[in-house]
């Protein structure tokens, strides 16, 4: 029993679902599913929420009897459901570390089975601003990392004035809204104060906002967004895709003013090396954030699943739904709903590779 694949030359990533009866090598059937329901399981970024709402749609329109269920809980849940084997597959804007990675270490996977992370969304972050009176603003990333650190507390400073000439702006109090669950948007985040930054940014990547620079709280993407909407002098940090109409900043790299463009996104992995000492297939990346004319606070999300899975259904439909997400026409649809950059040829290929190898 297989699901009707999407397209001929379908181009696969990873993500891994629930069950389905039927041998990991059979060949797919034209006319789509046939005999019972099936659940598939993902937990995990919220980043890639519109992404997948877009995927999901498409994949049960041509699948009915197959029901997605991705709950969007943050990349740290992700992570941790998929250790645990009470998800199929984790939405991660991060990969497993090393310390993370290694077999036996996930319960959904065969003994010997270590996990992948392999690319399926790529999408600037966006600096998203509710500030009274002010449409438009640039920040150096000195003075970025300031505001989010807690260095820097008016809107009326003149390190925010500098880069903003002709603009008028408030003697108000800022307010940094941050990511209060684990986030991989965080990780990508605070990883790009700390790289551009790291005399204002001396602390190191992490999921979790540092408790010491203060700040307000807000769980997922969707409650950062809500808090910069409904506040007043607010800044806050978030997907492009879910920023709506909220004002968002530029960075000045070089000199230049980059706005969080989909182009923008995309160009980073053209600077950037996979992490060393991984499996030929394990597609994680670390990423280059001070190249000339890149805008530096960009996230990769990855989809993570197991090389092998206990159950070989599973295998199968992790190549078939995954297929669809990191296909050329998956890709397109999630640009078109999200605002993502659409994986690169050549990415494509390396995910396909990948997705073929699970068992």
């Amino acid at each position: 029993m297989r699901i009707k694949p999407f397209a001929a030359a379908a181009l696969v990533t990873a993500t891994a679902l629930a069950f389905a009866g039927c041998a990991a090598n059979e060949t797919p059937a034209a006319g789509g599913t046939t005999g019972g329901s099936q659940t598939l399981t993902g937990v995990g970024s919220s980043a890639q929420k519109a992404a997948q709402e877009k995927w999901v749609a498409d994949f049960q329109t041509a699948n009915p009897n197959i029901t997605v269920n991705y709950s969007p809980d943050g990349s740290g849940a992700g992570r941790s459901q998929f250790i645990a084997g009470a998800a199929n597959f984790a939405g991660s804007d991060r990969p497993f570390k090393d310390d993370e990675m290694g077999a036996g270490k996930f319960a959904g996977c065969a003994a010997d089975s270590n996990a992948l992370n392999l690319p399926v969304y790529i999408s600037p972050i966006a600096v998203v601003f509710n500030v009274e009176g002010v449409k438009e603003l640039t920040f150096d990333p000195a003075t970025l990392a300031g505001i989010f650190a807690g260095k820097i507390t008016k809107w009326s400073d003149p390190a925010i004035a500098k880069t903003n000439p002709g603009v008028t702006l408030p003697d108000a109090a800022i307010t940094a809204v941050h990511r209060g669950d684990d986030s991989g948007t965080t990780n990508n985040f605070t990883d790009t104060l700390n790289k551009t930054a790291p005399e204002v940014w001396t602390e190191a990547a992490a999921d979790t906002f540092p408790a010491a620079f203060g700040g307000e709280a807000a769980n997922g993407t969707s409650g950062v967004i809500q808090a910069v909407t409904n506040g007043k002098n607010i800044i806050g940090y978030a997907d492009e895709s879910q920023a709506g109409t909220l004002g968002k900043a530029s960075i000045l790299v070089g000199g230049k003013a980059l706005q969080p463009t989909a182009d923008a996104a995309a160009a980073i992995l053209d600077h950037s090396e996979t992490v060393p000492g991984r499996d030929a297939n394990d597609l994680a990346y670390s990423l280059n954030r001070t190249s000339e004319g890149v805008y530096p606070a960009v996230l990769v999300s990855y989809a993570i699943v197991c090389q092998t899975y206990k159950d070989s259904s599973v295998a199968t439909l992790v190549k078939d739904y995954v297929g669809y997400m990191a296909s050329a026409e998956g890709q397109q649809a999630a640009a078109q709903a999200a605002g993502s950059a659409p994986l690169s040829s050549a990415l494509q290929a390396k995910v396909k590779t990948a997705i073929d190898s699970i068992k």
